[in-house]
Formats: C-alpha cells, sequence, structure tokens
C-alpha cells in the first residue's frame, strides 16, 4: 500500500518559518516527481512547489524566493521549507507523487494533508 504522510504544519505568525515534511512509502519514488499543493478555504488546489527525480524544482511565483522544496532519496522523503510566511499562505498543504518529471498533469498519489495558519 502506497502512502504519502505529511507532517510539521502548525500555526504561526506571520514572518515565521515551518518545515513541512512527506514521508513516502510502499514504493520506490526515484523516478516520480514529487510535489506539494495547497487548498485554501472557497479556493481551488494549486500547484506549490515541484521537485523531479533529479532534483530540478518548481515554484509558483507567489512562493518563490520564500519557500524551498527538496527531497531525499535514501529516506523517501520530501520537504518544504516555507519562510516569511504571509497570511495568505494559510491552507491545507499536501504532498503528491506522479510517475515522471512532468509538472503538469494528474498525481498518482495524494497524501491526506497538513495544516498551515498564518496569523497576522
Amino acid at each position: 500500500q502506497v502512502l504519502l504522510v505529511e507532517s510539521g504544519g502548525g500555526l504561526v505568525q506571520a514572518g515565521g518559518s515551518l518545515r513541512l515534511s512527506c514521508a513516502a512509502s510502499g514504493r520506490t519514488f526515484s523516478n516520480y516527481g514529487m510535489a506539494w499543493f495547497r487548498q485554501a478555504p472557497g479556493k481551488e488546489r494549486e500547484l506549490v512547489a515541484h521537485i523531479s527525480s533529479g532534483g530540478f524544482t518548481y515554484y509558483t511565483d507567489s512562493v518563490k524566493g520564500r519557500f524551498t522544496i527538496s527531497r531525499d532519496m535514501y529516506k523517501n522523503t520530501v520537504y518544504l521549507q516555507m519562510n516569511s510566511l504571509k497570511p495568505e499562505d494559510t491552507a491545507v498543504y499536501y504532498c503528491a507523487a506522479k510517475y515522471g518529471n512532468r509538472v503538469s498533469g494528474a498525481y498518482d498519489y495524494w497524501g491526506q494533508g497538513t495544516q498551515v495558519t498564518v496569523s497576522s
């Protein structure tokens, strides 16, 4: 059974930092692109960051320079370091995996999500 389990969410003041983790199990994800999505209340889910199996990264414009995605192939874990957080970053953050390295398209596996709340 493939599982993606997120952790690290919580409540933080604006300007603060959080580090999200996503532990993957049930298969090897070395050939999978990994991504973080988020969904705020009343809004559509959006792609926040993506990292390919080769370590190439993509970020949505609103988080460039503040968020960093990384992955540890040996631990089958992907991270999202979030700095200079803003109230508009408040959302449920989801980890996702997709075979291959294209950023777009349907993702194969999803985590259950972790809440991030940024207070002003």
